[in-house]
């Protein structure tokens, strides 16, 4: 048999988990709320609060005290927040971006620069950082409550692959 007609095991294919765009604005207040605008704009799902995990006088902030958004997606809307977030980095990542689990990090320092995104004065201009997990499907017994299980290190996704995941589904060229 030809490689071309050996189908790789549907239990190797890799998929994105999921992906976290967050926004640390280090105060509270009105900032707060121009950062939720820019994420549901981005994403199109409503943001949660992240709040400081202790007080730092020098930067007037205290414990509980809300700093920053988060939205996390998962399932299909995935595949093109993840289109939009690249062409805003012109579908360019470091190598440094990937970890050796497979999973991709990235900032962008103007949501301006997201297609279909117009610059609002109210809003201003913010940044974000952008965190992608990839994994193949089976992951699920290491995050379920009852009898979890850990995944094996061969079934793990590791940085290569992860590399020429984006390669192959985004065209990403990896500086």
């Amino acid at each position: 048999m030809s490689q071309s007609t050996v189908q790789a095991h549907p239990m190797r294919e890799i998929r994105v988990g999921k992906v976290v765009v967050n926004i640390g604005l280090g105060k509270s207040g009105e900032a707060i709320e121009r950062g939720k605008k820019v994420l549901e704009q981005v994403t199109g799902q409503n943001p949660a609060q992240t709040r400081a995990k202790k007080s730092v006088r020098d930067f007037g902030i205290h414990k509980g005290e809300p700093i920053g958004v988060v939205v996390t997606v998962r399932g299909g809307g995935t595949a093109a927040l993840i289109e939009k977030l690249l062409t805003a980095r012109e579908k360019k990542l470091a190598g440094s971006s990937f970890d050796p689990q497979g999973s991709i990090s990235f900032g962008i320092r103007e949501h301006i620069e997201i297609p279909g995104i117009r610059y609002d004065p109210a809003i201003g201009i913010l940044g974000m950082n952008v965190s992608i997990l990839l994994e193949r499907p089976g992951y699920g017994v290491s995050r379920r409550n009852r009898r979890t299980s850990r995944v094996g290190r061969s079934h793990r996704v590791t940085r290569d692959e992860a590399m020429q995941y984006f390669k192959d589904k985004f065209g990403v060229t990896v500086q």
